[in-house]
């Protein structure tokens, strides 16, 4: 998966997917910072979605 901002709500169950996948990375790994980077987004996009 690329990472980019969250619009849709594909995006946010992509990026959700995404997360589950890398949930026992190590920190400070390249998958740990994806982990870290992604968790911001969706973050970001669960605070801005209509509800």
């Amino acid at each position: 998966m690329k990472i980019r901002a969250i619009h849709t709500e594909n995006d946010y169950r992509a990026a959700l997917a995404e997360i589950e996948r890398l949930l026992d990375a190590e920190p400070g790994t390249p998958d740990g910072d994806r982990l870290d980077v992604l968790t911001t987004l969706v973050e970001a996009y669960e605070e801005r979605r209509p509800k």
